[in-house]
């Protein structure tokens, strides 16, 4: 929370909450009157604690200062607060506005919110004033209960059996400048593989002749840099609406401005700053265009290995245009490092509007300034680690930060030792994923543990509330198989081809009902690839490195039933393994790594030079072969060598060796892939795309259910590529169409 932004005021002894594994839905009182109305909503609830948010909207002449009051039943205590000044005296309770919400219009509103002390019961406020003028009018009934329902009532209805909810994006019209013109790309949905023609205008001038069947681009040759453009669908002969303007790339890229928060000092005196790190894309606001969610990383920051203090954690959302919408502390008792903070940006409960998941501790601050248990408490040890107190899932409003539903992660810590080491390493392995485990909505997976036990925990965020789909313990009867077998990362989808995604973890694949696929028992690796990497054979294949040095350093397996197809000889630690069609000299993809010469084909065998990178990739050129991205560059693969696409100016990439972008995938335009870099001060996330036209025609990867996944999974421990769940390369076929709703 900055102080320019939010005064808060404390209020009372804050005293220690634990939240419990059940969280309230959201209970709200509303009373109106000619003068004013007040809503007042719980929107979180632990024992012996609260959060509230409050809207006074003021149906009279305009003021230019407030003050709200009421009077608490049951005698609940505010402790802290934030845009607002509240004092309490009693059941008596005053909320007066800050500088910055002090006027509020006619019909205007204004919000401030708060955190609670209760005993005993909750119930919400009979009655409001706005400036001494009651607001009246009878609240809903009934009082909060712990724990609450576990099942509440249903008001996001879930699409019909068999079909996958989606968002229901925009066009993503952007322009890039390319050569004396300007190439404009937009989305093709999922819902409109046939039929649907475009035309493209630059200002009031169409510039097609005839609507553009083919792929969603179009250079627009001579064109001055700069030239405003929209597109409009034509369906059946009629022009539709025209979409939003077009984002411009002027130099290649678009720059999104960011706020660097501030560094500080640890407890041992090391000073520390920060940088822009990992990144994810939602709809945060429904307007179906994305927004970016972005970790801070200080430049402390730990591998589990190492001991040391590391500075707080924070995650910002922000627009494309760098508006920032808000930023969550995690605070001083969640570690920075890649293997901590694992977070997920998806539309969980299907309103059209995109959560944030994150795993969060005693001292966590929600984009609101809403408190997570203990604000005093510090559970750093001497060494840096935090190896006791309670830990937590949160939920977070993706467009206010606001806390949705916390609840007690899962799988506790338990002893540190029964995690493989007793200084803290493994017990803090964590992973993260998203999961259309039934098939037609999603669910959050959050994982810990992989170099012995293995627990992953499956979660469903339906009504406001957080419940628990299932967990899968490797220490549980007949699970056994996946102990050990987890990657530094994960991978999701539907390997049996029955319409429900599954966990690949790792060696190891867990069904969409929580109980183990199969395992190969090749043991932990540190990158794997999951796709229709083998267009030849039926359903989808898996390759993966090792890091055993008694097991094979690699190997191409079948997603279904892991049935190895072949691998490579046992050598050591395989660091870095990719699997895609990069040639096109041989079908389906190619796949190499770190220990293993040459590059093999889908039947294992060494069709040639291995390219000069291993670390991730990027759909950028004309044609449907992949290209090798690495580091600030993107390569062409070539028999004699790499040909240069890109060179990333002014950026750096992060995660040390492994080199990887804050985000890659096809955020905007058409079906290839941007690229997001930080640059090199932070202060911007640079976006590329590609200037070359293409004329292949290919729906947003980002309404293929494995592909939109890939994208929340991406940021997981050691970044990997996102694959859909279609072969897409040289001599591909038709893309088969999605079975998708949209929100």
């Amino acid at each position: 929370m900055h102080p320019s932004r939010h005064r808060l005021i404390l209020l009372a002894a804050t005293t220690a909450a634990t939240v419990v594994a059940g969280t309230l839905g959201t209970v709200v009182a509303s009373a109106a009157a000619v003068g004013c109305r007040v809503d007042y909503q719980i929107t979180n609830q632990w024992q012996g604690g609260f959060g509230a948010n409050v809207t006074v909207t003021n149906l009279g002449d305009p003021v230019s200062g407030w003050a709200v009051t009421w009077s608490y039943p049951a005698g609940q205590q505010v402790t802290q607060a934030w845009n607002a000044t509240v004092t309490q005296s009693g059941a008596q309770v005053t909320a007066r506005n800050v500088d910055h919400n002090a006027a509020i219009a006619t019909n205007g509103s204004a919000s401030f919110g708060f955190n609670g002390s209760w005993t005993g019961s909750n119930p919400v406020p009979g009655s409001f004033a706005l400036n001494g003028t009651t607001c009246t009018g009878a609240p809903p009934t009934g009082e909060p209960t712990t724990p609450p329902p576990t099942t509440p009532p249903p008001t996001t209805p879930p699409p019909a059996a068999g079909v996958v909810q989606m968002e229901n994006l925009d066009r993503g019209l952007i322009s890039v400048r390319s050569g004396g013109g300007n190439l404009v790309s937009w989305r093709l949905l999922g819902t409109e593989t046939s039929g649907v023609a475009f035309n493209l205008y630059r200002g009031s001038t169409r510039v097609n002749a005839s609507p553009i069947t083919g792929a969603t681009n179009h250079l627009d040759s001579g064109a001055a840099a700069g030239s405003a453009y929209t597109v409009r669908a034509v369906v059946g002969g009629a022009e539709q609406a025209a979409s939003a303007p077009a984002l411009q790339f002027g130099a290649g890229y678009l720059d999104v401005p960011l706020q660097v928060p501030a560094g500080g000092s640890t407890p041992s005196g090391e000073s520390y700053s920060y940088s822009a790190s990992d990144a994810s894309v939602g709809d945060l606001n429904g307007d179906g265009s994305y927004e970016i969610v972005l970790k801070w990383e200080p430049s402390n920051a730990k591998d589990n290995s190492q001991s040391g203090y590391t500075g707080n954690v924070y995650v910002d959302a922000y627009t494309l245009t760098g508006t920032r919408l808000w930023r969550i502390d995690l605070g001083r008792n969640i570690r920075a490092g890649a293997h901590y903070t694992q977070f997920q940006v998806y539309d969980y409960d299907g309103d059209g509007r995109a959560e944030v998941a994150m795993k969060t501790a005693d001292g966590t601050r929600s984009g609101t300034g809403q408190l997570i248990g203990s604000s005093s408490a510090d559970y750093r040890n001497s060494s840096g680690y935090v190896l006791s107190g309670p830990e937590y899932l949160t939920m977070f409003n993706g467009q206010t930060g606001a806390i949705a539903s916390t609840v007690n992660y899962d799988p506790p810590r338990g002893t540190v030792s029964s995690w493989g080491d007793s200084y803290g390493n493994r017990v803090d392995r964590f992973l993260a994923g998203t999961a259309y485990l039934d098939g037609q909505r999603p669910s959050l997976i959050m994982a810990r543990g992989y170099y012995t036990r293995a627990v992953i925990a499956a979660w469903d965020f339906r009504n406001g509330t957080l419940t628990r789909r299932w967990t899968f313990d490797s220490n549980s009867s007949g699970n056994g198989a996946a102990a050990g077998q987890g990657n530094h990362q994960l991978s999701v989808a539907d390997v049996d081809a029955d319409g429900r995604q599954e966990i690949v973890y790792g060696a190891a694949t867990i069904d969409d009902n929580g109980r183990l696929l199969h395992s190969t028992g090749n043991g932990h690796g540190d990158a794997l690839h999951v796709g229709d990497l083998d267009p030849g054979r039926a359903g989808l294949e898996v390759f993966k490195v090792d890091e055993d040095g008694n097991k094979p350093s690699s190997y191409f397996a079948d997603a279904r039933t892991g049935q190895v197809l072949w691998s490579t000889p046992a050598s050591g630690d395989n660091g870095r393994g990719v699997s895609a069609d990069i040639w096109a000299g041989s079908p389906g993809a190619e796949s190499w790594s770190s220990a293993v010469a040459g590059l093999a084909n889908t039947r294992g065998q060494n069709v040639g030079r291995k390219p000069s990178s291993a670390n991730f990739l990027a759909w950028w050129d004309a044609d449907p072969v992949r290209e090798l991205l690495d580091g600030t560059r993107i390569d062409k693969y070539g028999t004699g060598g790499e040909t240069r696409l890109l060179d990333g100016s002014g950026v750096a990439s992060n995660n040390g060796t492994k080199a990887t972008p804050a985000l890659s995938g096809d955020i905007l335009g058409d079906w290839r892939e941007e690229v997001i870099w930080r640059t090199t001060d932070s202060r911007a996330l640079r976006i590329y795309s590609t200037p070359t036209p293409t004329s292949t025609r290919i729906y947003t990867l980002m309404h293929d259910p494995q592909y939109r996944v890939a994208i929340a999974w991406q940021n997981t421990a050691y970044n990997q590529p996102p694959h859909p769940g279609f072969f897409i390369g040289n001599g591909m076929g038709t893309p088969p169409t999605p079975d998708i709703h949209l929100r």
